[in-house]
């Protein structure tokens, strides 16, 4: 079964936040790549697929303004929920992220993905997001990948994944990214599940 907004509309409304099988309340691992982009707090952030992460409200309490998408409308209305009205620096964009983005949109200095790539598997589906990745993310931009690694689960909330490995990303990605750092993590789900994950940051180059 293919993603749509159907599916995962029905997720985010009938089910709690801390009972999502990719919950994480612990940010720290997007943070360590994040905090090797110098002055990132001053940066404008766009998460594809943000879902309803706590990552939100960290970025905005270290002042960094954001570009919120995800294919769900009921996520991005519970997040609003969440921030009471103190959105000012948020750009909401509810679509689906294999599909060209609007060209209204600024471009970003960084591009954060924790776990919404994998679940696009068909090639134009794949295609159509490394070419936003290119629209949106400006010359010497970084963007951030959390994926489920080779090793990790086949599928997850009920859709088969692509699962990744840093050589694919970085080919995926072309040879205006460099890779500045990676690691692998085993996240343990609220289920008690181990999900390894590759972790990766790239730095965009400063030119063509």
């Amino acid at each position: 079964m293919k993603s749509s907004s159907e599916h995962w509309d029905r997720i985010f409304s009938g089910t709690e936040d801390e009972k999502l099988g990719w919950f994480e309340r612990d940010v720290s691992r997007t943070l360590e790549l994040l905090d090797r982009v110098p002055g990132w707090e001053k940066s404008t952030v766009f998460l594809p697929g943000a879902g309803t992460s706590v990552l939100v409200e960290e970025l905005l309490s270290r002042g960094a303004r954001l570009v919120l998408n995800d294919i769900s409308a009921e996520a991005l209305n519970r997040v609003k929920a969440r921030l009471r009205g103190e959105h000012t620096g948020v750009t909401w964009l509810c679509q689906d992220i294999a599909c060209p983005v609007p060209a209204t949109l600024p471009q970003v200095d960084i591009w954060i993905d924790r776990a919404v790539l994998h679940f696009l598997v068909d090639e134009d589906d794949i295609k159509g997001y490394f070419r936003n990745v290119a629209t949106l993310l400006q010359r010497g931009g970084h963007a951030i990948f959390a994926e489920f690694s080779k090793s990790g689960a086949e599928k997850c909330a009920g859709l088969t994944l692509h699962r990744y490995s840093v050589e694919e990303l970085s080919g995926r990605l072309g040879d205006s990214f460099t890779l500045v750092s990676h690691f692998d993590y085993t996240y343990i789900n609220p289920n008690g599940d181990p999900r390894p994950y590759v972790y990766a940051l790239y730095k965009r180059a400063e030119k063509n």
